[in-house]
Protein backbone atom coordinates (compact mmCIF):
# COMPACT_ATOMS: atom_id res chain seq x y z
CA UNK A 1 0.00 0.00 0.00
CA UNK A 2 2.84 2.03 0.74
CA UNK A 3 4.43 1.72 -2.94
CA UNK A 4 0.65 2.72 -4.31
CA UNK A 5 1.46 6.13 -2.59
CA UNK A 6 5.17 7.19 -3.28
CA UNK A 7 8.23 5.81 -4.74
CA UNK A 8 11.50 7.45 -2.86
CA UNK A 9 15.06 7.77 -4.03
CA UNK A 10 18.14 8.35 -1.67
CA UNK A 11 21.33 9.70 -3.87
CA UNK A 12 24.60 10.88 -3.54
CA UNK A 13 25.54 14.04 -5.05
CA UNK A 14 28.59 15.28 -5.53
CA UNK A 15 29.37 19.28 -4.67
CA UNK A 16 32.87 21.33 -5.04
CA UNK A 17 33.32 23.71 -2.24
CA UNK A 18 36.81 25.54 -2.81
CA UNK A 19 37.83 22.40 -4.73
CA UNK A 20 37.24 19.81 -2.01
CA UNK A 21 34.95 17.10 -3.51
CA UNK A 22 32.01 16.74 -0.50
CA UNK A 23 29.42 13.74 -1.34
CA UNK A 24 26.19 14.72 -0.21
CA UNK A 25 23.09 12.88 0.76
CA UNK A 26 19.67 13.69 -1.22
CA UNK A 27 16.22 12.60 -1.42
CA UNK A 28 13.54 12.76 -3.90
CA UNK A 29 10.22 11.38 -3.73
CA UNK A 30 8.57 10.27 -6.73
CA UNK A 31 4.91 10.91 -7.04
CA UNK A 32 2.20 8.70 -8.94
CA UNK A 33 -0.83 10.63 -7.34
CA UNK A 34 -2.20 14.59 -7.33
CA UNK A 35 -2.49 14.57 -3.18
CA UNK A 36 0.92 16.26 -2.69
CA UNK A 37 1.36 20.02 -3.66
CA UNK A 38 3.45 22.56 -1.82
CA UNK A 39 1.59 25.44 -1.94
CA UNK A 40 -1.66 23.57 -1.03
CA UNK A 41 0.18 22.08 1.55
CA UNK A 42 2.04 25.21 3.03
CA UNK A 43 -0.42 28.10 2.03
CA UNK A 44 -3.58 26.10 3.85
CA UNK A 45 -3.21 27.72 7.14
CA UNK A 46 -2.14 24.62 9.08
CA UNK A 47 1.64 25.55 9.46
CA UNK A 48 3.52 28.63 10.57
CA UNK A 49 7.29 27.83 10.11
CA UNK A 50 7.81 27.13 6.27
CA UNK A 51 8.61 29.89 4.15
CA UNK A 52 8.76 30.32 0.29
CA UNK A 53 11.70 30.86 -0.98
CA UNK A 54 12.72 32.47 -4.72
CA UNK A 55 12.99 29.27 -6.30
CA UNK A 56 9.18 28.03 -5.51
CA UNK A 57 10.78 25.70 -2.77
CA UNK A 58 10.09 25.87 0.76
CA UNK A 59 12.00 25.84 3.75
CA UNK A 60 10.96 24.82 7.26
CA UNK A 61 11.92 23.82 10.64
CA UNK A 62 10.05 21.14 12.36
CA UNK A 63 10.88 18.27 14.75
CA UNK A 64 13.62 19.68 15.42
CA UNK A 65 15.21 19.58 11.80
CA UNK A 66 15.38 22.23 8.99
CA UNK A 67 14.79 21.16 5.29
CA UNK A 68 13.90 22.07 2.01
CA UNK A 69 11.74 20.84 -0.52
CA UNK A 70 11.20 21.43 -3.61
CA UNK A 71 9.06 20.32 -6.60
CA UNK A 72 9.63 19.45 -10.10
CA UNK A 73 6.96 17.88 -12.12
CA UNK A 74 6.59 14.51 -10.21
CA UNK A 75 9.46 14.77 -8.16
CA UNK A 76 9.48 16.14 -4.78
CA UNK A 77 12.99 16.95 -3.81
CA UNK A 78 13.74 16.91 -0.50
CA UNK A 79 17.42 18.75 0.48
CA UNK A 80 19.81 18.92 4.15
CA UNK A 81 18.26 15.65 4.81
CA UNK A 82 19.15 12.22 4.67
CA UNK A 83 16.95 8.71 4.16
CA UNK A 84 17.06 7.96 7.90
CA UNK A 85 15.24 10.91 8.69
CA UNK A 86 13.36 10.58 5.72
CA UNK A 87 12.15 6.88 6.77
CA UNK A 88 11.69 8.18 10.78
CA UNK A 89 10.74 11.91 10.41
CA UNK A 90 9.37 12.93 7.06
CA UNK A 91 7.43 10.08 6.03
CA UNK A 92 4.89 10.41 8.94
CA UNK A 93 5.46 13.97 8.93
CA UNK A 94 4.62 14.67 5.34
CA UNK A 95 1.37 11.58 6.25
CA UNK A 96 2.55 9.82 3.41
CA UNK A 97 1.32 6.57 4.17
CA UNK A 98 -2.41 7.97 3.86
CA UNK A 99 -4.05 7.48 0.46
CA UNK A 100 -5.31 10.55 -0.03
CA UNK A 101 -6.58 9.88 -3.24
CA UNK A 102 -9.50 7.44 -2.28
CA UNK A 103 -10.10 10.05 0.97
CA UNK A 104 -11.18 12.64 -1.81
CA UNK A 105 -13.05 10.30 -3.83
CA UNK A 106 -15.43 10.18 -0.25
CA UNK A 107 -15.25 13.37 0.39
CA UNK A 108 -16.10 14.76 -3.42
CA UNK A 109 -19.16 12.43 -3.49
CA UNK A 110 -20.85 14.18 -0.70
CA UNK A 111 -22.16 17.67 -2.40
CA UNK A 112 -20.99 19.37 -5.03
CA UNK A 113 -19.38 22.11 -2.39
CA UNK A 114 -16.69 19.47 -1.33
CA UNK A 115 -16.60 18.66 -5.06
CA UNK A 116 -15.27 21.81 -6.06
CA UNK A 117 -13.21 22.20 -2.86
CA UNK A 118 -10.64 18.76 -2.95
CA UNK A 119 -10.59 19.69 -6.60
CA UNK A 120 -9.00 23.07 -5.61
CA UNK A 121 -7.23 21.73 -2.80
CA UNK A 122 -6.40 18.55 -4.40
CA UNK A 123 -2.31 18.82 -3.11
CA UNK A 124 -2.96 19.16 0.56
CA UNK A 125 -1.85 16.38 3.11
CA UNK A 126 -2.41 17.08 6.52
CA UNK A 127 0.89 17.72 8.17
CA UNK A 128 1.51 15.54 11.76
CA UNK A 129 3.12 18.13 13.39
CA UNK A 130 4.43 18.51 16.99
CA UNK A 131 1.69 18.72 19.71
CA UNK A 132 3.48 21.37 22.17
CA UNK A 133 4.38 23.49 19.17
CA UNK A 134 0.75 23.49 17.63
CA UNK A 135 -0.61 24.95 21.27
CA UNK A 136 1.89 27.44 21.65
CA UNK A 137 1.04 28.26 18.20
CA UNK A 138 -2.21 28.48 17.84
CA UNK A 139 -2.32 30.63 21.20
CA UNK A 140 -0.51 32.71 19.32
CA UNK A 141 -2.78 32.85 16.44
CA UNK A 142 -5.73 34.12 18.02
CA UNK A 143 -7.36 37.36 16.22
CA UNK A 144 -3.68 36.96 14.68
CA UNK A 145 -2.75 37.39 10.93
CA UNK A 146 -0.48 34.60 9.51
CA UNK A 147 2.89 37.31 9.04
CA UNK A 148 2.49 38.11 12.76
CA UNK A 149 2.21 34.89 13.96
CA UNK A 150 5.04 33.24 12.17
CA UNK A 151 7.07 36.41 13.40
CA UNK A 152 5.91 35.71 16.75
CA UNK A 153 6.86 31.68 16.80
CA UNK A 154 10.60 32.66 14.70
CA UNK A 155 11.39 35.40 17.55
CA UNK A 156 10.48 33.02 20.30
CA UNK A 157 12.72 30.15 18.91
CA UNK A 158 15.44 32.56 18.03
CA UNK A 159 15.43 33.93 21.65
CA UNK A 160 14.53 30.78 24.02
CA UNK A 161 14.82 27.65 21.41
CA UNK A 162 17.99 25.44 20.74
CA UNK A 163 20.26 26.60 17.89
CA UNK A 164 19.94 24.09 14.92
CA UNK A 165 22.35 25.25 12.41
CA UNK A 166 22.75 27.19 9.03
CA UNK A 167 21.16 26.42 6.30
CA UNK A 168 22.25 28.74 2.83
CA UNK A 169 23.32 31.05 4.90
CA UNK A 170 20.85 32.03 7.43
CA UNK A 171 20.61 30.51 10.83
CA UNK A 172 17.55 28.50 12.09
CA UNK A 173 16.42 27.73 15.82
CA UNK A 174 14.17 24.76 17.10
CA UNK A 175 10.86 25.55 18.64
CA UNK A 176 11.68 26.13 22.60
CA UNK A 177 10.54 23.10 24.86
CA UNK A 178 8.28 23.93 27.57
CA UNK A 179 11.10 24.07 30.04
CA UNK A 180 13.24 26.91 27.62
CA UNK A 181 10.17 29.21 27.52
CA UNK A 182 9.23 28.84 30.98
CA UNK A 183 12.56 30.47 31.85
CA UNK A 184 11.57 33.46 29.41
CA UNK A 185 9.39 36.34 31.60
CA UNK A 186 6.50 37.68 30.28
CA UNK A 187 8.23 40.69 29.14
CA UNK A 188 10.75 38.83 26.80
CA UNK A 189 7.82 36.77 25.53
CA UNK A 190 5.68 40.25 24.89
CA UNK A 191 9.69 41.61 23.46
CA UNK A 192 9.01 38.43 20.62
CA UNK A 193 5.59 40.40 19.00
CA UNK A 194 3.45 38.00 20.90
CA UNK A 195 1.02 40.71 21.69
CA UNK A 196 -1.69 40.25 24.47
CA UNK A 197 -1.10 36.52 24.21
CA UNK A 198 2.14 36.86 26.44
CA UNK A 199 0.87 35.80 29.37
CA UNK A 200 -1.00 32.79 28.06
CA UNK A 201 2.27 31.77 26.86
CA UNK A 202 3.50 32.17 30.25
CA UNK A 203 0.64 30.84 31.85
CA UNK A 204 0.86 27.56 29.54
CA UNK A 205 4.22 27.10 29.89
CA UNK A 206 4.74 27.34 33.55
CA UNK A 207 1.81 24.67 33.69
CA UNK A 208 2.80 22.43 31.55
CA UNK A 209 6.80 22.50 32.88
CA UNK A 210 5.81 22.84 36.81
CA UNK A 211 3.38 19.82 36.58
CA UNK A 212 5.94 17.51 34.06
CA UNK A 213 3.01 17.54 31.50
CA UNK A 214 3.74 15.40 28.33
CA UNK A 215 1.15 17.26 25.71
CA UNK A 216 1.64 14.37 23.78
CA UNK A 217 -0.33 12.10 25.70
CA UNK A 218 -3.03 14.10 24.50
CA UNK A 219 -2.81 12.07 21.47
CA UNK A 220 -3.74 8.55 22.65
CA UNK A 221 -7.15 10.71 24.35
CA UNK A 222 -10.31 10.44 22.27
CA UNK A 223 -11.41 13.56 20.95
CA UNK A 224 -13.56 14.88 23.38
CA UNK A 225 -10.94 14.25 26.35
CA UNK A 226 -8.04 15.71 24.41
CA UNK A 227 -10.10 18.79 23.82
CA UNK A 228 -10.99 19.04 27.31
CA UNK A 229 -7.84 18.97 28.32
CA UNK A 230 -6.37 21.65 25.96
CA UNK A 231 -9.24 23.83 27.42
CA UNK A 232 -7.67 23.98 30.69
CA UNK A 233 -5.07 26.28 29.00
CA UNK A 234 -5.17 30.09 29.27
CA UNK A 235 -5.96 31.46 25.41
CA UNK A 236 -7.13 28.22 24.33
CA UNK A 237 -10.90 28.38 23.24
CA UNK A 238 -12.89 26.22 21.58
CA UNK A 239 -11.42 26.88 17.89
CA UNK A 240 -8.08 26.93 19.07
CA UNK A 241 -8.02 24.01 20.89
CA UNK A 242 -9.93 22.16 17.74
CA UNK A 243 -6.60 23.49 15.86
CA UNK A 244 -4.46 22.39 18.24
CA UNK A 245 -6.27 18.78 18.20
CA UNK A 246 -6.46 18.13 14.73
CA UNK A 247 -2.80 19.83 13.57
CA UNK A 248 -0.91 18.41 16.84
CA UNK A 249 -3.21 15.47 17.90
CA UNK A 250 -4.16 13.84 14.73
CA UNK A 251 -7.54 14.04 15.88
CA UNK A 252 -9.29 14.32 12.53
CA UNK A 253 -12.96 14.24 13.76
CA UNK A 254 -12.96 18.10 14.65
CA UNK A 255 -13.83 20.59 12.87
CA UNK A 256 -12.18 24.06 13.39
CA UNK A 257 -14.70 27.04 12.58
CA UNK A 258 -13.12 30.35 11.61
CA UNK A 259 -14.28 33.28 10.35
CA UNK A 260 -13.31 31.64 7.09
CA UNK A 261 -15.31 28.27 8.48
CA UNK A 262 -18.09 30.39 9.10
CA UNK A 263 -18.69 32.19 5.61
CA UNK A 264 -18.40 28.96 3.58
CA UNK A 265 -20.45 26.92 5.59
CA UNK A 266 -23.44 29.77 5.88
CA UNK A 267 -22.82 30.24 1.90
CA UNK A 268 -23.53 26.58 1.17
CA UNK A 269 -24.88 24.42 4.08
CA UNK A 270 -26.61 26.38 7.22
CA UNK A 271 -28.37 29.10 8.18
CA UNK A 272 -26.72 32.39 8.63
CA UNK A 273 -27.49 32.99 12.23
CA UNK A 274 -26.60 29.91 13.32
CA UNK A 275 -24.10 30.18 16.24
CA UNK A 276 -20.02 28.82 15.84
CA UNK A 277 -21.11 26.27 18.09
CA UNK A 278 -23.75 24.44 16.11
CA UNK A 279 -22.44 24.74 12.68
CA UNK A 280 -18.98 23.16 14.46
CA UNK A 281 -21.72 20.36 15.34
CA UNK A 282 -22.70 20.59 11.83
CA UNK A 283 -19.76 20.09 10.13
CA UNK A 284 -18.56 16.95 12.43
CA UNK A 285 -22.17 15.18 11.97
CA UNK A 286 -22.42 15.41 8.19
CA UNK A 287 -18.48 14.48 8.22
CA UNK A 288 -17.80 12.42 10.21
CA UNK A 289 -14.07 10.83 10.86
CA UNK A 290 -12.91 13.38 8.10
CA UNK A 291 -14.47 16.00 9.52
CA UNK A 292 -10.57 17.69 9.80
CA UNK A 293 -9.84 17.29 6.01
CA UNK A 294 -13.22 18.16 4.82
CA UNK A 295 -12.86 21.34 7.00
CA UNK A 296 -9.06 21.86 5.35
CA UNK A 297 -10.49 21.50 1.67
CA UNK A 298 -13.28 23.84 2.56
CA UNK A 299 -11.38 26.84 4.55
CA UNK A 300 -8.44 26.57 1.99
CA UNK A 301 -11.25 27.11 -0.88
CA UNK A 302 -13.47 30.03 0.85
CA UNK A 303 -10.18 31.93 1.37
CA UNK A 304 -9.21 31.64 -1.77
CA UNK A 305 -12.30 32.46 -3.41
CA UNK A 306 -13.38 35.12 -0.61
CA UNK A 307 -16.41 33.23 -0.23
CA UNK A 308 -19.22 34.35 1.78
CA UNK A 309 -17.07 38.08 1.84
Amino acid sequence: NELKIILYICYNIIEYDNGEKNMKEKIYVIKNQDSFELEDIFECGQCFRWIKQEDDSYTGVAMGKVINVKQEGNKIYLDNTTKEDFDNIWYDYFDLGRDYESMVNTLKVMDEHLEKATEFGEGIRILKQDGWEMLISFIISANNRIPMIQRAINNLSKNFGTYIGEYKNQEYYAFPTPQQLNKATIEEIRACSTGFRDKYIKSTAQIVNDENIDVLEYRKLPTAECLKELLKFNGVGPKVADCIALFGMQKYDTFPVDVWVKRVMQEFYVEEDLSLTKIRKFGIEKFGDLAGFAQQYLFYYAREFGIGR
